[in-house]
C-alpha cells in the first residue's frame, strides 16, 4: 500500500487544491433539478447560515449552509437565495449585501449584487435589505413554498409573515401561498449521490485526513499530551487548506472508550492505546476517519488481539457495501464478526445467534457501524424507505466504523482486556461494482502501523 509523504511542500497543495472545486455549471444543474422536482407552482426560499457570536462581539467562525452552499456556491452571511420556476424576468435570485467599502476594510470583501450575477450565476439580485419589498411579490400566486423550519428561527418569522401579509391582503385580489413544503425532503435526497466533483472533493478531503493521521502516527510518544496530538493532526490540515469537520477526539487509554471524548487534555502513558477520530472539511465536502495505535509502537498480546477483531469487522463490513445491498447489511456483519470473536477470546458466553439477538454483544459495541458523510459528516439521506432499509446505490458515501470499549473496571473481564477502546472508520464510496475505500492512505494493519511508528 502506498503510503502518503509528508515531503509535500506547500506549493504542491496549494496548486492541488486550486484545481479543485464545483464548477458553476454543476450548482445551475443541481438548481434546475431542483426546481423540476418543485413544480412551476411553487417558490424555493434558502437562507445563509446566521452568524454566531462566540464571546461578546468575537464571532465563531463562519461556515456556510450545507443546503445554501449545494445550490450556490456562495460563501457569504446574510444572504437568501429563491428559486422561481418559470420566472420570465430569471428564475434565480440572489438577495446579498451590498458593496460597502467601509464595512468591507473591517469584515472583508463582498460580491454585492453585481458580483453575485457575475461569479455566482443568479439571474437576478439584490441589496439584502430589500428582501421585505421584492420577495412578498415573488411569493404571490405560488401555490407552494419550498422552506426549510426550524434551523433559523427568526427566518422562520420573516417567511410566516410574508405569506401571512400576503393573505390579509386576499381581498384586494392578491394570492399567497397556500401550503408549506419541506425542502429537505427533496434537496437532502439528491444530495446523497454524489457528483463526480463532489467525489473528487471527498478524496481530497480523506487524503489530507489520512495524512493527518501518518502524522499522528510517527509524532506520538509517551509523556506527550492529547492535546500535543492534536496539533499535530490539525497542523496537517490548516497546511492544505482544510479545517477540522468536527472537533477532534484524541483519546488515550480508558478516555478512547468514551464514544465523543472531548478534552483531550491526558497525558499519554506507555502501554496504552491512542484512539483518534479526526476529519477534515475541503471546500464544504467532509472526510471522517478513526485509528487506534499503540502510544509506545507495540501492541500488547491482549490489545493485538481485540484489535484485530475490530479490523476484521471493519473489512469485512466494507466488503458488504455494494450495489444492490441494504443500508443495515454491514452493519449486522459487523455485528457477527464481533459477537463470534467475543466468543473466541472469552468475554462472551454463548451460541452467536443468540448472543446476537439479545444485543449482547452491546456491552462492548454500542454504536451503529456507519452512517451517510458528504457536505456534513453525518450527512443527509434517509436511511429506510418506509419501513425497509435502503438500497446502497453508486454515488452513495458512508463511513464504515465499528469498535470494541472494555472501560477500568469492567466486570467479568479479564484485566487484560479492560482499559481499551478500539474503533476503526473508514469512508466508502459505493461504485457500479462495488466500493471505493477513500481513505485508505492510512495504514490500519498491526504490524504494518507498527513498523510506521518504529520508524518514527
Amino acid at each position: 500500500m502506498a503510503r502518503p509523504s509528508h515531503s509535500t511542500n506547500p506549493k504542491q497543495l496549494r496548486d492541488r487544491a486550486a484545481s479543485r472545486s464545483i464548477a458553476r455549471e454543476e450548482f445551475a444543474r443541481r438548481r434546475r433539478q431542483l426546481m423540476k422536482a418543485m413544480g412551476r407552482d411553487s417558490i424555493a426560499i434558502v437562507p445563509a447560515a446566521p452568524v454566531h457570536l462566540r464571546n461578546n462581539d468575537v464571532e465563531h467562525a463562519y461556515r456556510q449552509d450545507s443546503n445554501f452552499h449545494y445550490l450556490t456556491g456562495f460563501r457569504e452571511p446574510e444572504s437568501v437565495a429563491v428559486l422561481v420556476p418559470g420566472r420570465p424576468q430569471g428564475e434565480y435570485l440572489l438577495f446579498v449585501r451590498d458593496r460597502d467599502p467601509a464595512r468591507e476594510t473591517w469584515d472583508g470583501r463582498r460580491a454585492g449584487p453585481v458580483g453575485a450575477r457575475r461569479d455566482f450565476g443568479a439571474d437576478d439580485a439584490f441589496p439584502i435589505g430589500d428582501i421585505d419589498d421584492i420577495l412578498p411579490g415573488l411569493l404571490e400566486n405560488r401555490a407552494k413554498v419550498f422552506y426549510t423550519v426550524g434551523v433559523n428561527r427568526d427566518f422562520d418569522q420573516r417567511v410566516v409573515g410574508w405569506v401571512n401579509g400576503l393573505r390579509a391582503l386576499a381581498k384586494h385580489g392578491r394570492h399567497a401561498p397556500y401550503e408549506m413544503v419541506a425542502l429537505e425532503h427533496v434537496l437532502h435526497e439528491m444530495r446523497l449521490f454524489k457528483s463526480r466533483a463532489e467525489i473528487d472533493l471527498m478524496r481530497e478531503a480523506a487524503r489530507i485526513a489520512a495524512r493527518a493521521h501518518v502524522r499522528a502516527m510517527r509524532s506520538c510518544r509517551p509523556g506527550m499530551h492529547e492535546y500535543e496530538i492534536q496539533a499535530e493532526i490539525e497542523h496537517e490540515f490548516r497546511r492544505a487548506r482544510a479545517e477540522p469537520s468536527y472537533l477532534p477526539i484524541v483519546g488515550g487509554g480508558a478516555n478512547g472508550c468514551i464514544l465523543h471524548y472531548r478534552e483531550n487534555e491526558a497525558v499519554l502513558r506507555a502501554g496504552e492505546l491512542l484512539l483518534i477520530d479526526a476529519g477534515c472539511e475541503y471546500e464544504c465536502y467532509a472526510s471522517d476517519i478513526t485509528r487506534t495505535f499503540p502510544i509506545n509502537g507495540k501492541f500488547t498480546k491482549a490489545q493485538r488481539a481485540l484489535y484485530d477483531l475490530v479490523l476484521e469487522a471493519n473489512r469485512a463490513a466494507i466488503a458488504a457495501v455494494q450495489p444492490g445491498n441494504h443500508w443495515n447489511l454491514p452493519h449486522e456483519t459487523a455485528v457477527q464478526v464481533l459477537t463470534a470473536g467475543l466468543v473466541r477470546l472469552g468475554l462472551l458466553k454463548g451460541k452467536v445467534p443468540a448472543l446476537v439477538k439479545s444485543l449482547a454483544y452491546r456491552r462492548f459495541y454500542m454504536h451503529k457501524t456507519g452512517h451517510w458523510l458528504g457536505m456534513d459528516v453525518h450527512d443527509v439521506g434517509d436511511y429506510k424507505i418506509g419501513d425497509a432499509w435502503r438500497v446502497l446505490e453508486p454515488g452513495m458515501v458512508l463511513t464504515i466504523e465499528p469498535g470494541l470499549y472494555i472501560p477500568p473496571g469492567t466486570r467479568g473481564v479479564p484485566a487484560e482486556f479492560r482499559n481499551i477502546g478500539i474503533r476503526i472508520e473508514d469512508d466508502v464510496l459505493v461504485t457500479r461494482d462495488g466500493h471505493e475505500v477513500l481513505t485508505d492512505g492510512v495504514p490500519k494493519e498491526a504490524r504494518e502501523i507498527e513498523a510506521l511508528m518504529a520508524a518514527g
